[in-house]
């Protein structure tokens, strides 16, 4: 995914805010449209609340999820990623990640963790349960 820095700043911003527990938000993307090679572009970020307000795992609620949906579509985007904090782990996806992500085939994952000394963002594609890294360009 090819992101700026400030989009990049936006998502660690919001997981800064509340170091406590895990934050959640999406990002819509344009394709580019040079090919499938080359890749999205993050436009904008999103951010939403996580209904569990918990340090272990995020949901957002079905109805806020949508209008984030039709927001990007408005904006003449898809919604190309969900973003998420792990306040106590490495920004890998875990289990729960991995299962929710069946829910959303071809959307990619933004992890910023916050266990280390500085916040550490990862991008992964989760496809039947299959986990892989997707580099971060960022500009």
């Amino acid at each position: 995914m090819n992101i700026s820095s400030e989009l990049l700043e936006q998502m660690v911003g919001h997981a800064l805010e509340d170091p406590e527990n895990e934050v959640c938000g999406v990002v819509a993307w344009r394709i580019d449209p040079a090919g499938a090679d080359r890749p999205a572009s993050a436009d904008r970020v999103y951010r939403a609340t996580n209904i569990h307000a918990s340090p272990l795992r995020f949901e957002i609620h079905p109805d806020e999820l949508l209008k984030l949906w039709n927001a990007c579509q408005e904006d003449g985007c898809d919604l190309g990623a969900i973003y998420h904090s792990h306040v106590r782990s490495d920004p890998y996806p875990s289990q729960t990640d991995i299962n929710f992500a069946t829910k959303w085939p071809g959307v990619e994952w933004i992890i910023v963790g916050l266990a280390g000394e500085e916040p550490e963002v990862r991008c992964y594609s989760i496809e039947d349960g299959e986990v892989r890294d997707v580099p971060l360009q960022v500009r």
